[in-house]
């Protein structure tokens, strides 16, 4: 066994680095197959409160997203999720049949069955400031697939391992991004749907502080977040310019100092690129079906608003905004 165990960590890590963020989780997961046999699992993230677990991500692997669904019309029954609430760290190993034996617990043992679930394994990592934490839950289809002592130590052993080799995945996503930018210049971040910030750079924190001196973390500062949850694929605050984007259900972004483009208004922006690409007042004035008089007068108005007066000039201002 440990000769597997350790190929399977240097698989694990090897993935980590080569596999695309959309493909990383069920990788990672088919490796560990055969050290540790399942035949569907759930992997998410969530924030510890006292009415319970508040679920912020979940990847279901070999499962359909109806099981959610699902599973919110027997959560109330569901005495391992509370078990794990007690104990986030503790690694849990079970039968399904006789962990919810109870009566009131029929609907949760019908919805076991429909989706398979007749053994699990639970486990999971507290961050005790924040109380986030991230979980892993891998479920055995055969009645008679018994979870034994030993995996459920080897799940505990192997769990830092997987949850690390996500983050090192999502952080080589993020260094993709920012190939071939300014990386004086620009931070970039990754957060949950939520809020809570998974990783950012040291540019992006200072970018962040800078902007909203209060700013503590672990989450998005509200006006952040309020643009992430209103669709917004750019924030321009007073001195720092956030883009955002969601990719694989989660957030991630990217600051830059705000520069005087900024200042322009999406039509100003639009014309600006056109006078760049070498386009005459007219013919912009074609192409945006407009007046030639009022395009002449919107270059004339971008040219002051930046204080520049030439094409070249404007190139550069808009370069910046890249």
């Amino acid at each position: 066994m440990d000769a597997a165990y350790n190929h399977l960590l240097l698989n694990l890590y090897r993935l980590s680095h080569e596999q695309p963020v959309e493909h990383f989780q069920d990788q990672a997961l088919d490796l560990l197959k055969p050290v540790l046999p399942f035949d569907s699992a759930m992997w998410g993230s969530a924030t510890m409160t006292a009415a319970g677990i508040d679920v912020h991500t979940i990847h279901l692997h070999r499962q359909p997203p109806e099981m959610l669904q699902a599973y919110e019309e027997v959560k109330h029954l569901d005495t391992a999720a509370q078990a794990v609430t007690m104990h986030p760290s503790e690694t849990l190993a079970f039968e399904a049949r006789t962990w919810f034996s109870g009566r009131h617990q029929g609907a949760l043992r019908d919805y076991g069955r429909r989706f398979e679930q007749s053994h699990f394994f639970i486990g999971g990592m507290l961050n005790p400031s924040t109380l986030y934490t991230r979980w892993l839950t891998l479920f055995r289809a055969r009645t008679d697939a018994h979870c034994t002592e030993g995996e459920r130590q080897l799940l505990a052993a192997l769990l830092p391992h997987v949850q690390q080799a996500l983050e090192l995945n999502r952080l080589t996503h993020l260094g993709q991004l920012r190939q071939g930018l300014a990386r004086d210049r620009l931070g970039s971040a990754l957060a949950d749907p939520r809020g809570i910030i998974h990783h950012m750079d040291v540019v992006f924190e200072h970018a962040l502080r800078a902007e909203w001196p209060g700013w503590q973390g672990p989450r998005l500062p509200a006006a952040v977040q309020t643009a992430a949850q209103g669709g917004a694929h750019r924030l321009v605050a007073h001195t720092l310019v956030i883009t955002l984007f969601t990719q694989h259900g989660l957030l991630w972004l990217r600051a830059r100092p705000r520069c005087a483009a900024d200042g322009l208004s999406p039509r100003e922006a639009t014309v600006a690129r056109l006078v760049v690409r070498g386009l005459t007042h007219k013919q912009i004035a074609v192409q945006l079906q407009r007046a030639p008089a009022t395009v002449r007068n919107q270059i004339r108005s971008i040219y002051e608003k930046l204080g520049i007066a030439n094409v070249a000039s404007l190139a550069e201002a808009l370069r910046l905004m890249d």
